[in-house]
């Protein structure tokens, strides 16, 4: 297993199987907040299911109603396992810390792909790929 060393931005612990976007990701009117699909046709992960995955992505954007409708999807259980960004920002930071969602950033590199099957241990500020 390979170690990558990140910032911690919401404490715990998750592992499973990784879904990577090569785009930032808006949690409002971006994603279906009852089935935690992404709904936006022009998104890369269009029709993907991001609950129960270790989510990737560079950073978020939009509303700030993003941050209710992770939390939304974490009451559905629908939410992903955990979140690794490039680089955080507040709307998915809020949405992972009131959603108890593990959340990480600025791992030493993001060159991460689909299906691989990683645990994030935000705790101890740390990645691992298997």
């Amino acid at each position: 297993m390979k170690r990558i060393r990140c910032r911690r931005i919401s404490k715990g612990v998750a592992e499973g199987i990784s879904l990577v976007s090569s785009e930032p990701i808006s949690f409002f009117g971006n994603v279906d907040a009852n089935i935690g699909v992404i709904t936006d046709e022009k998104h890369p992960l269009y029709n993907k299911c991001i609950s129960g995955r270790i989510l990737i992505f560079p950073t978020g954007k939009g509303s700030t109603v993003g941050s209710y409708v992770l939390y939304q999807l974490s009451r559905k259980g629908k939410a992903p396992k955990a979140m690794i960004l490039k680089e955080a920002e507040p709307i998915v930071a809020v949405g992972a810390i009131i959603s108890n969602i593990p959340m990480v950033d600025k791992p030493e590199e993001f060159s991460f792909k689909d299906d691989d099957w990683i645990k994030v241990d935000a705790d101890r500020g740390e990645i691992w790929v298997e």
